[in-house]
């Protein structure tokens, strides 16, 4: 997430970006009913005619439920990621996304980005009740993407410069911080509702300096961003230690959080490996390409 983060889910801009780190699924189709699946996260069996519940796994579990009836064996899915599994990042949308697709192609289905998308966004709503859908978009379509949940808007945007991420070293559920933010909202509604739309507003501008390429312009707005994600409580004191230190260098045009907060991962908008920063610096760049499907 670039820009937008909790805002997007009450029908304001988000800006994402796919990054050239990715989760490779790989299903090979079993003679028998039997499902195993092997991941960093669980190893796990179970049948068409029985999946039991695990909630490691709850995507995967979710997107196979969905289509168990139009499957004509079981499989073995081998789930293998070039971030630690420690990491959010999106990887539970890239999972979904990437789980589906194979899914889909067993099945004998092609579909067509929308339609991906479609299918992978009613998984996150199934698992977790709600989801804006944005890290999904751009793990369908790659690239730069400034996104919009209803009307549903998909623009690609053009590219960015160098981006630096550090991880905090822990990461709160999405719906966590999510249930935490809406307890808060309860004593300042108008309040919060304000600092939805100026998040909003700061964002439409942040898109405006990305197609014109303005990067100056868009570390400021990251960094004003930054003081929103702070006033709506999803800061925390090793999040800020990282910012600052970060802000420290005049190579980072601007720091932020990125996704929803209180705790995974930072981003700036530019990078200097000479700073001392004492928290686990993720190697990323912009990947163009989104969601890829080999079928053998």
């Amino acid at each position: 997430m670039l820009m937008g983060e909790h805002a997007v889910l009450f029908g304001h801009r988000a800006l994402a970006c796919a990054v050239d780190k990715r989760i490779h699924v790989t299903l090979n189709p079993r003679p028998d009913r039997n499902i195993v699946i092997r991941s960093a996260l669980a190893q796990y069996q179970g049948s068409l005619d029985e999946l039991p519940d695990d909630s490691r796994l709850s995507f995967v579990l979710f997107a196979i439920n969905q289509c168990k009836t139009q499957l004509s064996s079981g499989f073995e899915l081998h789930i293998e990621s070039e971030l630690s599994h420690t990491v959010g990042l999106g990887s539970s949308a890239a999972v979904t996304v990437a789980t589906v697709n194979a899914l889909l192609a067993f099945r004998g289905d092609q579909v067509g980005p929308e339609e991906l998308f479609e299918h992978a966004l009613s998984v996150v709503h199934g698992v977790q009740g709600r989801g804006s859908g944005t890290d999904l978009a751009a793990s369908v379509y790659g690239g730069l993407i400034a996104y919009t949940v209803s009307p549903r808007q998909i623009s690609p945007l053009p590219g960015l410069p160098a981006i630096s991420l550090y991880y905090a070293g822990y990461k709160t559920k999405t719906p966590d911080v999510l249930a935490r933010v809406a307890e808060s909202t309860q004593a300042f509604p108008e309040l919060y509702r304000s600092l939805y739309q100026l998040m909003n507003e700061t964002t439409l501008t942040a898109e405006s300096a990305v197609a014109s390429q303005d990067w100056q312009q868009l570390g400021q707005l990251m960094n004003l961003y930054q003081g929103l994600m702070d006033a709506l409580g999803v800061n925390d004191a090793v999040l800020s230690d990282i910012i600052y230190r970060l802000r420290e260098s005049s190579a980072i045009r601007g720091v932020k959080i990125s996704g929803s907060g209180l705790g995974d991962c930072v981003i700036a908008l530019g990078e200097d490996t000479s700073l001392s920063v004492p928290y686990e610096r993720i190697d990323v760049a912009v990947s163009n390409t989104g969601v890829l499907c080999d079928v053998n």
